[in-house]
């Protein structure tokens, strides 16, 4: 292992509430156990999740880290020694799910959750990767398992997770519909590729996919509204369609008419990320990687990165993420 100094930088939450509660820190560098990789840090990603967090809604699981960021790209650091027949080497450029810890100058991660960044690709459009990119694989093609050319609806087109699963379904061959807040938003997502894209404080997005699709419907809705959005996903589903939940930015709680269900035999799943274990989120880093990478090799799907900001602006940051001004996603920089 190399040497490594003593403390690092990382951003505390000092208790529930406002993005004030974000504060600089200093933290000693952990070292990595069998299994895992110490990453340099160079950028990492905001979330919506890391906002939940700082309100205290949304706690990491045992055992990892209370500094929140759950999506890192840097350098590797070090290596635990009992790994280092494994796969990455001291200075392998990675990007990495982590389950916390991404606000930091140093970083541990699963080395099974680690993805090799493209030569193509900086390292700040890598910290825009990994968790909205396994976010969308795990659920818009796993539970959501569009086919070629299947009709897709997509909701919040010009979030992280959005504009993500805008181009990986377009990339898989689906014709994508997408709603947004604003009219330059839906620019955004046709420019991602969307074939259509629905202002949803101008237009009843239930009546537009009925016009566009000729009353067939969307074979899969991916939804990180929840609330009252659920009854009006399913009225857009065609026969055999499928909801795929994967956010509650409107509540949990909804009312819906179940007869629709078993008439249209319909599939109502979702899933969360950060809960599930290292072996698992491996598995998904590795599909991923198979099925995804090479999109992003080639250019045909790229992280859309709507600002930077330094590790020490995170309360900036949160704050622009609450305005619901942007379009892909933040990125915090960590300074050399």
């Amino acid at each position: 292992m190399q040497e490594l100094p003593g403390e690092m930088t990382v951003v505390e939450i000092v208790g529930k509430g406002g993005p004030d509660v974000l504060r600089s820190g200093t933290r000693p560098v952990p070292r990595p156990g069998r299994g895992e990789i110490l990453i340099r840090v160079a950028a990492a990603g905001v979330n919506r999740p890391d906002l939940l967090q700082r309100l205290g809604l949304y706690p990491p699981p045992p055992g990892a880290s209370d500094i929140p960021g759950l999506e890192v790209a840097g350098v590797v650091a070090a290596i635990s020694e009992g790994d280092a027949a494994g796969r990455w080497r001291l200075g392998d450029r990675v990007c990495a799910l982590v389950s916390g810890g991404g606000y930091a100058a140093y970083c541990l991660a699963p080395e099974g959750q680690c993805l090799p960044v493209p030569e193509s690709l900086d390292l700040v459009g890598a910290a825009a990767i990994p968790e909205t990119f396994i976010t969308v694989w795990a659920n818009l093609f796993e539970r959501g398992q569009p086919e070629r050319g299947a009709r897709v609806l997509i909701h919040g087109g010009t979030s992280g997770i959005g504009t993500t699963a805008i181009q990986l379904a377009v990339a898989a061959g689906a014709v994508v519909y997408a709603t947004a807040g604003s009219d330059e938003k839906c620019v955004a997502c046709l420019r991602l590729g969307a074939g259509v894209a629905i202002n949803y404080r101008r237009e009843d997005f239930v009546r537009v996919i009925a016009d566009a699709t000729g009353g067939a419907g969307v074979n899969v809705v991916l939804d990180i509204v929840g609330g009252d959005y659920l009854p009006r996903n399913l009225l857009c589903l065609a026969a055999d369609g499928r909801l795929v939940q994967i956010g509650l930015m409107a509540g949990a709680r909804s009312e819906i008419d179940l007869s629709r269900v078993l008439q249209r035999r319909l599939t109502i799943t979702g899933s969360t990320l950060r809960s599930r274990s290292v072996a698992e989120k491996s598995r998904l880093a590795r599909a991923v990687e198979t099925h995804v990478w090479p999109w992003l090799v080639d250019g045909t799907v790229r992280p859309v990165v709507d600002r930077t900001f330094n590790l020490t602006d995170a309360a900036a940051a949160h704050q622009r993420l609450e305005s619901g001004a942007v379009i892909g996603k933040l990125v915090l920089t960590v300074g050399s």
